[in-house]
């Protein structure tokens, strides 16, 4: 695998790490999440840099086994370009829905990686 590659898929993975770290502080809850400004901040934070290292790997690689990256990239580009459109309830789903994938995903990837070498 590509260095750059391997090094995005490292920056994806502790990115949700740190979104998965909010919550030792916070409960996961919905009603907490929408009500703590920082949080969301925070978060979204996270998700343009996941979102800027799938569009990264998407360029060197575009067959690269991330089941929504163009989705991902797509939500990286609203919170940047769109930010006065973005809902806690679509935000929210995504960090209890997708993430968890995709952090599964990430994991294959960089563990392939360490087979290889």
């Amino acid at each position: 695998m590509d260095e750059k590659i391997l090094k995005w898929l490292y920056d994806i993975k502790a990115a949700i790490e740190e979104i998965e770290s909010y919550f030792e502080q916070y409960p996961k809850d919905y009603i907490k999440y929408s009500s703590n400004l920082i949080l969301k901040r925070a978060i979204e934070r996270d998700l343009e840099i996941i979102g800027e290292a799938v569009n990264r790997i998407l360029k060197k690689d575009g067959n690269i086994a991330i089941d929504n990256a163009r989705k991902i990239v797509g939500l990286r580009n609203q919170i940047i370009h769109a930010y006065d459109n973005i809902s806690d309830e679509n935000i929210w789903a995504v960090i209890s829905k997708y993430i968890p994938k995709l952090y599964e995903e990430v994991e294959q990837l960089i563990n392939a990686n360490k087979i290889e070498n």
